[in-house]
């Protein structure tokens, strides 16, 4: 099943860069394994914006939902999910 899935992350101004770099070294690491694994298949950043659009290719939403909670960054984010379905005119 497939899932377009906005993300923008906000960071406390006072996190001590130490920890934001410790957990975007992890979130990279975890966000290439799993697309390494298929499971998202497309990450793309948003311009001028710690954001960025993704499609994820999972079971479900339950799936879908144990993914993005185990991101480092989850807890600073704000996640916005659109099932997909395919468009009768695609080829």
């Amino acid at each position: 099943m497939l899932f377009h899935v906005a993300m923008e992350v906000r960071l406390p101004p006072d996190m001590p860069a130490a920890k934001a770099d410790d957990l975007k070294a992890r979130e990279r690491d975890l966000a290439q394994a799993l697309q390494r694994q298929g499971k998202w298949p497309h990450l793309w950043r948003v311009a001028g914006r710690y954001a960025n659009i993704s499609v994820f290719d999972v079971a479900d939403a339950d799936e879908l939902h144990a993914l993005l909670s185990s991101l480092p960054l989850f807890p600073y984010m704000d996640i916005r999910v659109t099932a997909l379905a395919r468009h009768p005119s695609a080829i």
